[in-house]
Protein backbone atom coordinates (compact mmCIF):
# COMPACT_ATOMS: atom_id res chain seq x y z
CA UNK A 1 0.00 0.00 0.00
CA UNK A 2 1.27 3.47 -0.90
CA UNK A 3 2.51 5.44 2.09
CA UNK A 4 0.89 8.78 2.90
CA UNK A 5 3.32 11.55 2.05
CA UNK A 6 3.66 14.44 4.48
CA UNK A 7 5.32 17.84 4.00
CA UNK A 8 7.34 19.13 6.97
CA UNK A 9 8.53 22.73 7.05
CA UNK A 10 11.06 24.62 9.09
CA UNK A 11 9.62 28.03 9.98
CA UNK A 12 12.25 30.78 10.01
CA UNK A 13 13.97 31.11 6.67
CA UNK A 14 11.50 28.77 4.97
CA UNK A 15 7.94 29.92 5.67
CA UNK A 16 8.76 33.24 7.33
CA UNK A 17 11.36 35.66 5.99
CA UNK A 18 13.02 36.19 9.37
CA UNK A 19 16.51 34.66 9.22
CA UNK A 20 18.13 37.94 8.21
CA UNK A 21 16.68 39.57 11.30
CA UNK A 22 17.86 36.77 13.56
CA UNK A 23 21.31 36.82 11.98
CA UNK A 24 21.61 40.50 12.86
CA UNK A 25 20.51 39.86 16.45
CA UNK A 26 22.89 36.94 17.05
CA UNK A 27 25.74 38.74 15.32
CA UNK A 28 25.34 41.52 17.88
CA UNK A 29 25.28 39.00 20.72
CA UNK A 30 28.39 37.41 19.25
CA UNK A 31 30.21 40.74 19.30
CA UNK A 32 29.33 41.14 22.98
CA UNK A 33 30.05 37.64 24.25
CA UNK A 34 32.33 36.05 21.62
CA UNK A 35 34.27 38.92 20.01
CA UNK A 36 36.94 36.55 18.66
CA UNK A 37 34.42 34.33 16.84
CA UNK A 38 33.03 36.13 13.76
CA UNK A 39 31.07 33.00 12.73
CA UNK A 40 29.02 32.70 15.93
CA UNK A 41 25.73 33.76 14.31
CA UNK A 42 26.16 31.20 11.52
CA UNK A 43 26.99 28.36 13.91
CA UNK A 44 23.78 28.65 15.90
CA UNK A 45 21.32 28.99 12.98
CA UNK A 46 18.50 26.48 13.30
CA UNK A 47 19.32 25.68 16.94
CA UNK A 48 16.87 25.87 19.82
CA UNK A 49 17.47 28.51 22.48
CA UNK A 50 18.08 25.73 25.00
CA UNK A 51 20.78 24.27 22.76
CA UNK A 52 22.38 27.70 22.26
CA UNK A 53 22.46 28.26 26.00
CA UNK A 54 23.82 24.77 26.73
CA UNK A 55 26.59 25.10 24.16
CA UNK A 56 27.55 28.75 24.43
CA UNK A 57 25.99 30.53 27.42
CA UNK A 58 26.58 28.39 30.49
CA UNK A 59 26.67 31.44 32.78
CA UNK A 60 23.09 31.90 34.13
CA UNK A 61 23.59 35.68 34.25
CA UNK A 62 24.40 35.71 30.56
CA UNK A 63 21.38 33.54 29.80
CA UNK A 64 19.06 35.99 31.54
CA UNK A 65 20.56 38.93 29.67
CA UNK A 66 20.43 37.23 26.27
CA UNK A 67 16.87 35.97 26.83
CA UNK A 68 15.72 39.46 27.80
CA UNK A 69 17.37 40.96 24.72
CA UNK A 70 15.85 38.27 22.48
CA UNK A 71 12.35 38.78 23.91
CA UNK A 72 12.59 42.52 23.28
CA UNK A 73 13.93 41.94 19.78
CA UNK A 74 11.20 39.47 18.77
CA UNK A 75 8.49 41.95 19.74
CA UNK A 76 9.79 44.31 17.04
CA UNK A 77 10.33 41.66 14.34
CA UNK A 78 8.45 41.39 11.06
CA UNK A 79 7.00 37.95 10.39
CA UNK A 80 6.44 38.21 6.65
CA UNK A 81 5.66 35.14 4.57
CA UNK A 82 8.00 34.34 1.71
CA UNK A 83 6.37 35.03 -1.67
CA UNK A 84 4.19 32.19 -2.96
CA UNK A 85 4.56 30.02 0.15
CA UNK A 86 0.84 30.32 0.89
CA UNK A 87 0.05 29.29 -2.70
CA UNK A 88 2.33 26.28 -2.28
CA UNK A 89 0.64 25.23 0.96
CA UNK A 90 -2.80 25.61 -0.60
CA UNK A 91 -1.75 23.41 -3.52
CA UNK A 92 -0.61 20.72 -1.10
CA UNK A 93 -3.94 20.88 0.71
CA UNK A 94 -5.83 20.50 -2.57
CA UNK A 95 -3.78 17.36 -3.26
CA UNK A 96 -4.57 15.93 0.18
CA UNK A 97 -0.97 16.16 1.43
CA UNK A 98 -0.80 16.87 5.19
CA UNK A 99 1.57 19.62 6.32
CA UNK A 100 3.33 20.56 9.54
CA UNK A 101 5.79 23.12 10.85
CA UNK A 102 8.78 21.72 12.73
CA UNK A 103 10.51 24.70 14.32
CA UNK A 104 13.25 25.25 16.88
CA UNK A 105 11.21 28.18 18.21
CA UNK A 106 9.62 27.82 21.64
CA UNK A 107 6.07 28.53 22.81
CA UNK A 108 7.00 32.02 24.00
CA UNK A 109 8.29 33.07 20.58
CA UNK A 110 5.36 31.45 18.78
CA UNK A 111 2.86 33.50 20.80
CA UNK A 112 4.39 36.59 19.24
CA UNK A 113 4.24 35.03 15.78
CA UNK A 114 0.56 34.12 16.17
CA UNK A 115 -0.22 37.64 17.39
CA UNK A 116 1.14 39.11 14.17
CA UNK A 117 0.28 36.20 11.86
CA UNK A 118 -2.90 34.57 13.23
CA UNK A 119 -3.48 32.93 9.85
CA UNK A 120 -0.36 30.77 10.30
CA UNK A 121 -2.17 28.09 12.30
CA UNK A 122 -4.77 27.63 9.60
CA UNK A 123 -2.15 27.00 6.92
CA UNK A 124 -0.82 23.82 8.55
CA UNK A 125 -2.31 20.66 10.04
CA UNK A 126 0.17 20.70 12.95
CA UNK A 127 2.82 23.00 14.40
CA UNK A 128 5.64 21.36 16.38
CA UNK A 129 7.85 23.59 18.53
CA UNK A 130 11.07 23.16 20.51
CA UNK A 131 9.07 21.76 23.41
CA UNK A 132 7.94 18.76 21.32
CA UNK A 133 11.39 17.18 21.15
CA UNK A 134 14.00 16.74 23.86
CA UNK A 135 16.85 17.00 21.35
CA UNK A 136 16.99 19.86 18.86
CA UNK A 137 18.48 20.23 15.40
CA UNK A 138 20.95 19.11 13.99
CA UNK A 139 19.76 15.83 15.56
CA UNK A 140 16.88 14.26 13.58
CA UNK A 141 14.63 13.73 16.62
CA UNK A 142 12.26 16.63 15.95
CA UNK A 143 11.49 15.43 12.42
CA UNK A 144 11.20 11.79 13.46
CA UNK A 145 8.75 12.80 16.19
CA UNK A 146 6.73 14.98 13.79
CA UNK A 147 6.42 12.14 11.27
CA UNK A 148 5.32 9.76 14.01
CA UNK A 149 2.73 12.20 15.31
CA UNK A 150 1.44 12.72 11.77
CA UNK A 151 1.10 8.96 11.32
CA UNK A 152 3.66 8.83 8.53
CA UNK A 153 6.81 6.89 7.76
CA UNK A 154 9.68 9.40 7.74
CA UNK A 155 10.87 7.96 4.42
CA UNK A 156 7.63 9.17 2.83
CA UNK A 157 8.04 12.72 4.16
CA UNK A 158 9.43 15.72 2.32
CA UNK A 159 11.26 18.25 4.49
CA UNK A 160 11.84 21.89 3.56
CA UNK A 161 14.83 23.52 5.29
CA UNK A 162 17.31 26.37 4.88
CA UNK A 163 19.90 26.37 7.69
CA UNK A 164 22.81 23.94 7.87
CA UNK A 165 21.71 22.62 11.27
CA UNK A 166 18.18 22.14 9.97
CA UNK A 167 19.37 20.41 6.81
CA UNK A 168 21.61 18.08 8.81
CA UNK A 169 18.59 17.20 10.93
CA UNK A 170 16.43 16.57 7.87
CA UNK A 171 19.02 14.45 6.08
CA UNK A 172 19.74 12.35 9.17
CA UNK A 173 16.03 11.61 9.55
CA UNK A 174 15.85 9.67 6.28
CA UNK A 175 13.28 11.93 4.62
CA UNK A 176 13.47 13.52 1.18
CA UNK A 177 15.12 16.93 1.70
CA UNK A 178 14.43 20.17 -0.16
CA UNK A 179 16.90 22.98 0.57
CA UNK A 180 15.86 26.57 0.04
CA UNK A 181 18.72 28.96 -0.66
CA UNK A 182 17.07 31.77 1.27
CA UNK A 183 19.87 32.06 3.83
CA UNK A 184 22.76 29.98 2.42
CA UNK A 185 24.37 29.60 -0.98
CA UNK A 186 23.74 26.48 -3.04
CA UNK A 187 27.25 25.12 -2.46
CA UNK A 188 26.68 25.18 1.30
CA UNK A 189 23.33 23.36 1.32
CA UNK A 190 24.08 20.90 -1.50
CA UNK A 191 25.66 18.14 0.67
CA UNK A 192 22.43 17.78 2.66
CA UNK A 193 19.76 18.15 -0.03
CA UNK A 194 18.00 16.00 -2.59
CA UNK A 195 16.60 19.10 -4.28
CA UNK A 196 17.64 22.76 -4.15
CA UNK A 197 15.34 25.68 -4.91
CA UNK A 198 15.79 29.44 -4.55
CA UNK A 199 12.13 30.17 -3.81
CA UNK A 200 8.56 28.93 -3.74
CA UNK A 201 7.75 30.42 -7.12
CA UNK A 202 9.76 27.60 -8.70
CA UNK A 203 8.64 25.04 -6.12
CA UNK A 204 5.03 25.64 -7.13
CA UNK A 205 5.88 24.11 -10.51
CA UNK A 206 7.51 21.01 -8.97
CA UNK A 207 4.90 19.69 -6.56
CA UNK A 208 4.01 16.64 -8.64
CA UNK A 209 7.69 15.68 -8.94
CA UNK A 210 8.39 16.12 -5.23
CA UNK A 211 5.31 14.25 -4.06
CA UNK A 212 5.05 11.54 -6.71
CA UNK A 213 1.64 12.73 -7.84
Amino acid sequence: MKQQQVALFDLDGVVLDTEGQYSSFWAEQGKIYFPTDPDFAEKIKGSTLVSIFNNYFTDPTQQVAVKRALDEFEITMNYDFFPEVVTFLNQLRLRGIPTAVVTSSNHSKMKGVYAKRPELKGLFDRIFTAEDSSVGKPAPDCYLNAAKQMGADIASCVIFEDSVNGLKSAKASGAKVVALTTTNEEAIVAPYADYIYPNFELLNNSIDELFNQ
